[in-house]
């Protein structure tokens, strides 16, 4: 699924995903019966939760949320070192 994507590409895709998430449950706030959209968030949630761990088998985490074992964002340069090295 989300194998073929680059890291840019990966992090939109999870990004559009997360955003199309949280807006169908607003929706369903107020329409809690609608199957359609309830089935449409839940495919989202599972896309969603493949490509996240994808990214962050390649990539690191994307939140402090997730269960990592080391702290492998101080090995990347930080932002305004990336046009140093």
């Amino acid at each position: 699924m989300g194998d073929n994507f680059n890291k840019e590409t990966l992090l939109r895709k999870i990004m559009n995903l997360d955003f199309a998430i949280h807006d169908l449950s607003l929706f369903l706030d107020t329409h809690p019966e609608d199957r359609r959209i309830l089935e449409k968030r839940d495919k989202y949630v599972i896309e969603y939760n493949d490509l996240k761990h994808i990214y962050e088998e390649k990539y690191g985490p994307l939140t402090i949320y997730t269960n990592m074992n080391e702290w492998a964002w101080i090995d990347e340069p930080w932002p305004w070192e990336r046009g140093a090295r």
